[in-house]
């Protein structure tokens, strides 16, 4: 009976799942990002089988995608709900898991409301093209903002696994001490840093067209890679300036 006890479905169970789902999630936004777009990139003329790949893999891989990102959020909220005091530990802990807890949800955000939101027509362009129709003109500006998103997730989500990993075995005892106006210091710099390029990720300072040199974190998966280490960076070295 120890399997219907609130301690154990939430320090246990939620946890699993939470970190089982959000595997599929973070690992399918992993492929997207280093392996299928890369890929659709190097097939140059080949247009039927770029939307061949679109149709089968892609579509697929969404579903999946878009549904692993909710199960991710849900099991997440419940787990700060069943534990019991889950917010009365030290400050490091409540601030890191914060800001691990406002990228995900935002990166879940951009799942729905950008990146599924125009991934739709390009998918419904794809299926037009093979059955004989007009290209959509109105898919590749689809692509592109749901690229920019998928980047800026990619970009968000070193940070995020960071502090969500962290807030449990790193931000603990050794932290201890941190003040309250350290800890919302911490977590004040993290939100206007993601914030900012939140907001150039959907084109709000400058637009989304390549021309837009601001735009350079998401130009390759190189570059973002660069802009996730060093976002990271600056916060891991926030984190051992405020919360020590």
């Amino acid at each position: 009976m120890e399997l219907l006890t609130q301690a154990y479905i939430g320090d246990f169970l939620f946890r699993y799942l939470h970190i089982l789902v959000g595997i599929v999630w973070i690992g399918l936004l992993y492929y997207f990002n280093l392996v299928q777009v890369p890929a659709l990139a190097a097939y140059g003329d080949e247009g039927k089988a770029r939307m061949i790949t679109l149709d089968k893999v892609a579509r697929r891989a969404l579903w999946w995608f878009r549904w692993a990102a909710v199960a991710t959020l849900v099991t997440g909220l419940l787990i700060t709900g069943l534990i019991k005091d889950y917010w009365q530990q030290n400050n490091a802990h409540n601030m890191t898991i914060s800001l691990g807890m406002i990228y995900g949800t935002l990166m879940a955000a951009n799942v729905w409301m950008v990146i599924w939101k125009n991934q739709k027509v390009v998918l419904a362009n794809a299926v037009n093209v093979l059955g004989g129709a007009a290209a959509d003109p109105a898919a590749a500006t689809a692509g592109r903002k749901a690229l920019l998103a998928s980047r800026q997730n990619f970009i968000f989500s070193f940070s995020m696994l960071w502090f969500m990993v962290g807030a449990a075995h790193f931000y603990t005892s050794a932290f201890g001490d941190a003040t309250q106006s350290n800890a919302v210091t911490l977590l004040i710099i993290g939100v206007v840093l993601g914030a900012i390029l939140q907001i150039n990720a959907l084109g709000l300072l400058g637009g989304t067209a390549a021309t837009n040199k601001l735009l350079w974190p998401y130009e390759s998966h190189k570059n973002a890679m660069i802009t996730g280490g060093v976002l990271w960076l600056v916060l891991w070295i926030a984190s051992e300036v405020l919360l020590k």
